[in-house]
């Protein structure tokens, strides 16, 4: 896709599509990033999650909250 055809596509959204766009694809993955850092992992399990959301920023971080979060170490008191 040239970013010729992409400001095409951005141009017949409206505000609020775009507002969305920008969710899936910026402040998901940063989300998904501070929650996975700030967390506890078993292994290399954080390692892999991180190169996961990094890669593939928006299916990565939709996996994370699916499947990632149940693997987090929780401690109890």
């Amino acid at each position: 896709m040239s970013l010729l055809t992409l400001f095409a596509f951005l141009g017949g959204l409206g505000g609020f599509e775009v507002l969305i766009v920008l969710f899936f694809t910026f402040i998901f993955p940063i989300i998904a990033l501070v929650d996975l850092l700030t967390s506890s992992f078993e292994g290399n399990t954080k390692l892999i999650w991180v190169i996961v959301v990094i890669f593939l920023p928006f299916i990565g971080s939709i996996l994370y909250f699916v499947i990632g979060r149940n693997q987090k170490i929780t401690i109890s008191k």
